[in-house]
């Protein structure tokens, strides 16, 4: 019985899905600079991993008409993004999914968002270079990916509580 146990812990614990980083919300004036920097139009599809309550995808959609997705692994960040959708009337431009952002399909996505370590962007590189149609653009607010993925682009700003912020933006080629 105890074996059973153990055996059935190890099992769920091999196949939980990863957190890639707690969970922080983005500040509304950095998701306006990182969709901005993005040149987000309404031709794009916004995909945000690790999306919590959904506020990018949300706001990619209201501001610029772009299609938005959500993937996070928390159940009740995905219950919230919802219905904040939902209040901000574009429930019908958006889908929040309860995946794990180091599996779900990222090949449709025009644009990326990321607010994860850089260890977490670095073990998304291979997923993101892969399933990525040349043109598409991947934004981090604060974390690179690493010496040996340089970004095109960066952004330095003092953000409207004072913090200092970088975000990154790459091309695909």
């Amino acid at each position: 019985m105890i074996r059973s146990f153990l055996l059935l812990g190890c099992a769920l614990f091999l196949v939980q899905p990863q957190r890639l980083a707690p969970y922080v919300s983005t500040p509304e004036d950095v998701v306006e600079r990182m969709l901005a920097l993005a040149q987000v139009t309404r031709e794009d599809t916004v995909m945000d991993l690790g999306c919590g309550d959904g506020r990018i995808p949300i706001r990619a959609a209201q501001k610029y008409g772009a299609r938005g997705i959500g993937v996070d692994i928390d159940p009740r960040r995905i219950d919230e993004a919802r219905r904040n959708a939902r209040t901000a009337g574009v429930e019908h431009m958006v889908d929040f999914r309860l995946e794990d952002a180091m599996t779900t399909d990222v090949s449709k996505a025009t644009v990326v968002t990321l607010y994860l370590h850089t260890s977490a962007n670095r073990k998304l590189r291979p997923i993101l270079a892969k399933q990525l149609h040349p043109g598409a653009r991947i934004v981090s607010h604060a974390f690179s990916m690493g010496p040996d993925w340089p970004a095109d682009r960066t952004d330095h700003f003092t953000s409207a509580s004072g913090d200092q912020v970088t975000l990154y933006l790459w091309k695909v080629k």
